[in-house]
């Protein structure tokens, strides 16, 4: 989603946000300024990029198997080990952790939405006849995409 390091940065300031955000409401994460909140935000950030996809490729067949629900329990590791990293960043539980990562990802995605909407492509309606068979004005069925040539493949042997 983010690429180089000007990615990296806004990764960091839309997690702090998000951080900051998430704290507010569960009383079992504590962050105690703002300054812990941006190096929580940047050591999650990290370990996301770096131990994330390690954690993934370890723990695939329980992936499978749990379609897709393992991740969660990834999330909430990659909280418990921020937790332990910061100083000052304290998560009490794992569900917390849980929580905290489920309340992360919500965040993550609403703060970064005005940005999603204003990177994606404009619709452009082409000047072509459309494909759909009912709107098909050619008098033999065929659309543009699909013209066969007169030309019998056994005449053209001898």
């Amino acid at each position: 989603m983010y690429a180089g390091f000007g990615g990296f940065v806004t990764q960091v300031v839309v997690m702090t946000l998000a951080t900051i955000l998430a704290t507010y409401i569960l009383p079992g994460v504590t962050i105690d300024n703002v300054l812990t909140a941006i190096i929580t935000a940047t050591i999650i950030a990290l370990l996301n990029n770096f131990i994330r996809p390690i954690l993934i490729v370890i723990t695939l067949p329980f992936t499978v198997f749990t379609m897709g629900f393992f991740l969660l329990v990834i999330n909430a590791v990659i909280i418990l080990l921020a937790s332990a990293l910061v100083p000052r960043f304290h998560v009490t539980t794992f569900w917390d952790a849980l929580l905290f990562s489920l309340l992360l990802t919500l965040f993550n995605y609403l703060l970064e939405l005005p940005n999603r909407l204003t990177r994606r492509p404009k619709y452009q309606p082409s000047d072509r006849q459309s494909i759909d068979p009912h709107t098909d004005t050619d008098e033999d069925g065929f659309s543009p995409y699909e013209d066969v040539t007169d030309q019998n493949p056994d005449e053209n042997k001898q």
